[in-house]
């Protein structure tokens, strides 16, 4: 026996899964690009600053 439902999803219903599924794909996108930021810090040098000699050359 085959049967039939009748499934209804009110404006508000839907509007609310919209959102619901576009905040999940935001902070799935923040999650990953935190994680890809933060490897990328433990990897990359920072460039080496000059000696600031003003110090010395004011006395």
């Amino acid at each position: 026996m085959i049967q039939q439902y009748l499934l209804y999803i009110d404006p508000g219903s839907g509007s609310y899964l919209v959102q619901v599924i576009a905040a999940a794909v935001v902070g799935i996108a923040l999650f990953f690009k935190n994680i890809k930021l933060y490897i990328r810090t433990l990897f990359h040098r920072s460039p080496k600053k000059p000696k600031d000699n003003s110090a010395a050359d004011a006395k």
